[in-house]
């Protein structure tokens, strides 16, 4: 029982992670916001390497999911001193987790 409420805590952050994916995707036709997005993203990327390193499955990822807001804004805020950087920043952690999740070691498209 327990491995089928992992599963479906994965599957559903999976999801909300790919929506944000296509969100951000949308936001292509204002080239200044897509690439403000995108550099927060990269930040947040590297900061995922530094914490989980290259090596983890997706449930470790959404373990740190669940422990990621404090640590996302305090990242992105450090590096980004637009006004309003702050409303993205949901939007900008779940693409980072997206992009990331596709080095799990149990990742499947």
């Amino acid at each position: 029982m327990m491995a089928a409420v992992v599963e479906a805590e994965v599957e559903i952050a999976r999801q909300q992670w790919q929506s944000a994916a296509r969100t951000l995707e949308g936001l292509r036709r204002d080239p200044r916001i897509y690439h403000r997005l995108l550099e927060q993203v990269d930040t947040l990327t590297a900061e995922l390497r530094r914490r989980l390193g290259q090596t983890f499955t997706l449930t470790q990822l959404v373990e740190a999911y669940g422990r990621a807001e404090g640590w996302t804004m305090a990242t992105i805020e450090a590096r980004d001193s637009n006004p309003g950087w702050e409303r993205e920043t949901a939007l900008v952690t779940d693409v980072a987790f997206h992009f990331y999740a596709r080095g799990a070691s149990d990742y499947a498209p």
